[in-house]
């Protein structure tokens, strides 16, 4: 579009999808009735530095639990977090799918009782 153009957003208009092309080829492009979905693979450069940080997240995470027993806003309080979301993604979730920690509570994951302990064993067997 040229808004686009006319706010520097583009280096010029209509080079996008040969490039996609020329870097990707025709695989990422799916088309439906009504959408386009363009999916593009990861690189192993992108891998390694998610890798990276969610290992640094659950390190913070697991030094702050150390031996306490702990709700999430008390966890959250001790990292200085205050998006909550961002926590449960990145800090809380991959910490509790590799079992270093687990819940006090696993029936009731929700539960406003809830509080996460650091796992007696190292990592789950996956």
């Amino acid at each position: 579009m040229r808004v686009f153009k006319d706010l520097d957003l583009v280096e010029h208009l209509g080079s996008g999808v040969p490039r996609i092309l020329k870097s990707y080829g025709k695989d990422c492009f799916k088309f439906t009735e009504n959408f386009l979905r363009m999916t593009f693979p990861a690189t192993e450069q992108v891998t390694e530095q998610v890798t990276e940080q969610v290992t640094e997240q659950v390190k913070k995470l697991i030094q702050v639990l150390n031996n306490n027993t702990l709700s999430t806003n008390e966890i959250m309080q001790l990292l200085e977090l205050k998006h909550r979301p961002t926590f449960l993604y990145d800090y809380l979730k991959p910490t509790l799918e590799n079992g270093f920690i687990k819940m006090t509570i696993p029936d009731k994951p929700n539960s406003r009782n809830q509080r996460y302990v650091v796992a007696t064993s190292t990592r789950k067997d996956k």
